[in-house]
């Protein structure tokens, strides 16, 4: 089974960037759905954005034209890439990987922190 470590959270001030990665193991990124999700205190995990295995992806209306899921395959990652951070977009970031015909999201990593002031 495919095993996810988030990294690259941390605080930052409204208008800045962050680059969020997941290195995967144990399988290969490429072969999988994969997806950034966050959640904030008090409130329901969302989806920030998706991505298929032939790299199709898309994106929360909330995020869209901010930020930008990509995967480079030769060090089995997975990157979200975050520009003009508001508040709101301040949660706890997971990604999760599933087999693509598969509904459900069988693999998350432990999330990483994003504080945004």
């Amino acid at each position: 089974h495919v095993q996810l470590v988030e990294s690259g959270g941390g605080s930052v001030q409204a208008g800045g960037s962050l680059r969020l990665s997941c290195v995967a193991s144990g399988g290969r990124i490429s072969s999988y759905c994969v997806a950034w999700f966050r959640q904030a205190p008090g409130k329901d995990r969302e989806g920030v954005a998706n991505m298929t295995t032939d790299s199709r992806s898309n994106y929360a209306d909330s995020v869209k034209g901010r930020f930008t899921i990509s995967r480079y395959t030769a060090k089995n990652t997975l990157y979200l890439q975050m520009n003009g951070l508001k508040p709101e977009d301040a949660a706890m970031y997971y990604c999760a990987a599933r087999v693509c015909w598969q509904s459900a999201f069988a693999y998350w990593g432990q999330g990483t922190q994003v504080t945004v002031s």
